[in-house]
């Protein structure tokens, strides 16, 4: 089976022009990522349907599982195939779990090993691994980020992964991401607050987001030292967690298209507003934002730093530069407050973006993002594409 690292470089259309992107290399990958990595010990977590399926690889015969396809194909085997012995690396075992159904929902206790043995995660992989890749449907960033702290590991988190992100997301240079994300984070850090104007149908809606002069954060996609922490790959995002949000924005449902109005007071949806498509959808949102509240927390305020080719997954569409992204529920890996335990029940304790991209929601257009500080007003996104102001923040870089 051939490996991605063997690819030509590539040139996807992106928001700002045309880039050109390097091959795909997953040694310089991971060497980047992670430093020090001689001498780790590394695992690889994915998830399933039926864990079974991951004994002697019986997914890779079965129907579906595109994303755990891809991660057998260019991570397992190109650890296996000489990657481990150029990084220092031993280990390289792979386990599955069962499918969360969610977003940064917790995991379950156990795992499926390709031996078909039933592993404890905490005892059998947490414990003995120093680097733990989960490549997934659902997002694990939130629940891997809390056992990294307890079991003292490093590693990423890559759900959604396809060719697209394997030839561009994956393919930068994690240094200039991370340059270029604190360029972004310390121009737009310590904001009293972040307006968000939207166009739906004709209709003008601005969300509020109260910051309160936090510091910003920053996810980078750099995981070094040997501290406990998890990078989510592909990463370049400043982010706030907010602290209150009141006004309208718009929500397109993924699973149908419906559009709709999601109205906030005191940081929390509390009432939504058929727009268009399939009412029953709407309906079955405010059943749920009734009997469990805190699923409509606002949870985070999220700014892509890259420029990057569309993808079709949020892991890295929401990375994209001109981009904006809005969280709903669990908040705790952000240094939020909104923990599982707060929810009426732990299914609905995800963590939700809900992402604007002009491929993504062309129905939704955002005139203007606009961030103040004190008795400055800066406009920072203008219809998708960043603003004066943030590519002066960024004109030493290349890329815009």
């Amino acid at each position: 089976m051939t490996i991605m690292t063997e690819n030509p470089p590539m040139a996807f259309a992106t928001l700002a022009g045309e880039r050109v992107f390097p091959a795909f290399d997953l040694c310089k990958l991971l060497r980047t990522v992670f430093d020090p990595i001689d001498g780790c010990r590394v695992a690889i977590l994915i998830d399933l349907p039926d864990p079974v399926l991951a004994k002697e690889f019986a997914f890779l015969r079965a129907e579906g599982h595109a994303v755990q396809k891809k991660a057998f194909e260019v991570f397992y085997q190109g650890l296996q195939n000489g990657g481990m012995a150029k990084l220092g690396l031993s280990g390289g075992e792979l386990f599955a779990y069962k499918s969360t159904g969610g977003s940064n929902l917790d995991l379950p206790e156990n795992a499926v090993g390709t031996d078909g043995k039933i592993v404890n995660l905490a005892e059998d992989v947490y414990t003995p691994y120093d680097l733990i890749l989960c490549i997934s449907d659902y997002s694990a960033t939130a629940p891997l980020t809390a056992h990294a702290k307890t079991y003292h590991f490093r590693g990423s988190t890559m759900h959604g992964l396809n060719d697209v992100i394997i030839n561009s997301g994956l393919a930068v240079d994690y240094r200039e991401v991370s340059d270029n994300a604190e360029k972004l984070r310390r121009g737009l850090t310590k904001a009293e607050k972040v307006e968000i104007d939207f166009v739906v149908a004709a209709e003008k809606y601005t969300l509020t987001l109260i910051l309160n002069g936090q510091e910003a954060q920053k996810s980078h996609g750099l995981c070094h030292g040997r501290a406990p922490d998890i990078a989510n790959l592909p990463a370049g995002e400043v982010y706030f967690v907010p602290e209150g949000a009141y006004g309208k924005f718009p929500m397109k449902y993924e699973e149908d298209g419906t559009l709709a109005i999601q109205h906030v007071m005191d940081g929390r949806i509390f009432d939504l507003e058929f727009i268009s498509g399939n009412p029953e959808t709407v309906e079955a949102h405010r059943r749920k934002l009734a009997t469990d509240p805190v699923t409509g927390e606002i949870g985070e305020l999220g700014l892509g730093t890259q420029v990057l080719p569309y993808s079709g997954a949020d892991i890295q569409d929401e990375k994209t530069l001109g981009t904006v992204h809005v969280a709903t529920g669990r908040s705790d890996h952000l240094g939020g407050h909104l923990v599982p335990s707060m929810f009426a029940e732990s299914q609905n304790a995800s963590h939700d973006d809900i992402l604007f991209h002009p491929n993504k929601t062309p129905e939704i257009n955002i005139p203007e993002v606009r961030w103040f500080k004190g008795d400055r007003t800066e406009v920072i996104i203008e219809h998708y594409r960043p603003s004066a102001f943030i590519t002066g923040l960024l004109d030493d870089s290349g890329l815009v």
